[in-house]
């Protein structure tokens, strides 16, 4: 592929294809060049996707399932290598939210959420890094495959009502990240995007997008970041995270740690001695704060202004 940020000849597979991101990064995808398979649960949504691919000189396979499937990630794996010959990108979207207070919030709702975002993230990912690894042994070179999983600010602001999600988002970041350093000796690149997106499961949430003008939060600004981190242009970005809407990307740190304290001659702390420590590290604190980045919130796209 001579153009860096093309993708022609490349496969990808999407997951949640059938509306909102899922369905903005499949046509970003396929617009830059990339065959597809398009997964989601059974219906003409994801269906109609593959048509407008189509329909746009583009190519499109539809795998439907239940991503959190082990067999649904090895369906889309041959759906892959029997419609193209290859895979060399995993975009994984799909999701589901049941929001409630962790007092309130049922077993059910807790597996739910974990199963099809963290679990279904998975799948995929193991599928695709074990086909990728073999490839790379089988040839003696890196091949050049890509993750772009989702995660959100969720993970870092711990919402009240959405502990599973919350808690979901945090493990694909982990995932994502040991990812990144598993498997780069063979190629792999793998990051994860929190893009702010107005879709079905964001509405109660987002609210309605504007009568008219620009939207801030329409997935298709969303698609971009996705098609670069796919491509060969990315290939010096491993392990990162994103956060992405509108005219605006950012890319977080690392965490940091706030203080360290040690006892003389390495002995065993006491309550005591602990209490003489950390009440002046948090001597006011707010109890409702705690381990939480609230940075990215003022983050913002520059309204689009007429030329």
């Amino acid at each position: 592929m001579d153009d860096p940020f093309g993708l022609d000849g490349s496969v990808a597979v999407v997951t949640g294809a059938g509306a909102g991101l899922g369905r903005a990064e499949a046509l970003g995808l396929a617009a830059a060049g990339a065959r597809l398979v398009l997964n989601d649960l059974p219906g003409d949504a994801v269906n109609a996707v593959a048509a407008e691919i189509a329909a746009a000189g583009g190519a499109a396979v539809v795998c439907a399932g239940d991503i959190g499937e082990w067999t649904t990630g090895e369906a889309l794996l041959a759906a892959a290598l029997d419609a193209y010959g290859r895979l060399d990108v995993v975009v994984n979207n799909a999701g589901v939210l049941r929001d409630r207070m962790v007092f309130s919030m049922s077993a059910d709702d807790w597996d739910l959420v974990l199963r099809v975002h963290l679990r279904g993230h998975f799948v995929t990912t193991r599928i695709a890094t074990a086909h990728w690894r073999e490839r790379s042994k089988q040839t003696g070179a890196p091949v050049a495959g890509r993750i772009v999983n989702t995660s959100s600010e969720a993970f870092l602001l711990g919402p009240p009502g959405q502990p599973n999600y919350a808690a979901a988002k945090a493990g694909i970041v982990a995932l994502t990240a040991s990812t990144a350093r598993g498997c780069a000796r063979y190629g792999v690149r793998a990051n994860a995007i929190c893009p702010r997106a107005r879709t079905a499961m964001t509405a109660d949430l987002m609210g309605p997008a504007p009568d008219a003008g620009y939207d801030p939060f329409a997935p298709e600004h969303v698609a971009p970041l996705v098609t670069y981190l796919a491509g060969p242009a990315a290939r010096r970005i491993n392990g990162e995270v994103f956060v992405v809407h509108g005219g605006m990307v950012a890319v977080l740190a690392p965490p940091t740690v706030r203080a360290a304290f040690h006892t003389d001659g390495g002995r065993s702390w006491t309550p005591a001695a602990l209490n003489g420590v950390l009440e002046k590290l948090f001597p006011n604190d707010d109890p409702a704060v705690g381990f939480v980045c609230e940075e990215t919130l003022p983050l913002a796209a520059e309204p689009v202004r007429e030329q």
